[in-house]
């Protein structure tokens, strides 16, 4: 019997209308434009504006797009999963209320909370019901609201992150594509190096955690930015040494979009030239979970059938992994 895999067969993204630029930063923060550019190649990012306005409004217009670009009907989807740090509320899911909104009337449904990494801690989860038979539809979304979580104020965060999402169709198939392999994991210990401190069980929101701002995301950047460039570049080259894969047998590096140096220095890990990496986090910044399935969208037209993807992620946990998949389609 033919072995079933987990297959990519469509991919949507989207990003609010609003752009910040580093430029409007500069009048926020003590920053330039060159700075910005030179320390992340990020030059500006989107943000979700409007009252009550949250990342299922992200993660349902991908999943929207998504179902009329593949055909797909509503009704027919088994399972969704949101990768999220920022969901609407403490609950229901995200996931919920996406389900809601795109009328997935049979699904059953639920969050991902991995940071940067979760839209692969996702995408894995996700397979492992299509591989065994169980599902047939299932609809993986990677989203974020960042802005609901950055100081304005603070420079150290407000000129990366970004405000996106994507959602990928995954279906069965007995062909020689889809994902072949992942790896992933996770240091605890790294918890006090990139976080939000209140609005949890162990520091409930009051009058003085908001005043302390301690409902905003905090890094420090230089150890995170050590762990990063170590794990993610590592793992990468892991999931190409246990496959047997070499760089020129690498189409594409699909890197979570958090800082250009640590993209480049994964790809150098890797031994792949530049024409192979996406990138797209100059016009996006990053968008933590919403990230390598944009980079999926923005690049689609570019993909081949049987493509080699090394997709590869680092995000607070700490948590970091690579997936290994080949593409299933061809775009139309």
């Amino acid at each position: 019997m033919a072995k079933i895999r987990a297959a990519i067969t469509g991919v949507h993204g989207y990003v609010p209308d609003y752009v910040l630029t580093n430029q409007e930063l500069e009048t926020l923060v003590d920053t330039s434009d060159e700075w910005i550019t030179t320390r992340t190649g990020i030059k500006e990012r989107r943000i979700l504006k409007g009252e009550g306005k949250g990342t299922s409004v992200l993660g349902t217009a991908a999943a929207k797009g998504l179902l009329e670009k593949t055909g797909a009907n509503p009704e027919d989807i088994d399972l969704i999963l949101c990768a999220t740090v920022t969901p609407d509320m403490v609950f229901p899911s995200t996931a919920n209320i996406i389900s809601a909104e795109i009328g997935a009337v049979n699904a059953f449904s639920y969050d991902i909370s991995a940071a940067c990494s979760g839209f692969l801690y996702a995408l894995t989860t996700a397979s492992q019901f299509i591989e065994t038979g169980r599902y047939k539809k299932v609809i993986v979304i990677g989203a974020d609201k960042m802005s609901s979580i950055i100081d304005y104020g603070d420079r150290t965060t407000c000129i990366i992150f970004g405000d996106g999402g994507g959602a990928v169709l995954l279906e069965p198939t007995t062909e020689d594509v889809g994902i072949i392999d992942s790896i992933h994991k996770v240091d605890g210990r790294g918890a006090e190096y990139l976080n939000m401190k209140a609005g949890g069980s162990r520091y409930p929101a009051t009058v003085e955690t908001v005043i302390a701002k301690e409902h905003y995301a905090r890094q420090d950047g230089a150890t995170v930015f050590k762990f990063a460039v170590t794990n993610m570049a590592d793992y990468a080259a892991k999931i190409m040494e246990r496959n047997n894969l070499t760089a020129d047998s690498v189409d594409w590096l699909v890197a979570h979009q958090a800082n250009k140096r640590i993209i480049d220095a994964t790809a150098q890990r890797m031994g792949i030239t530049d024409d192979k990496v996406m990138m797209n986090i100059e016009k996006y910044g990053n968008t933590t979970a919403g990230t390598i399935p944009l980079l999926l969208w923005d690049y689609e037209s570019q993909l081949k059938k049987g493509d080699n993807l090394v997709l590869a992620a680092f995000g607070g946990g700490f948590t970091w992994g690579a997936i290994y998949l080949k593409w299933a389609y061809d775009t139309k």
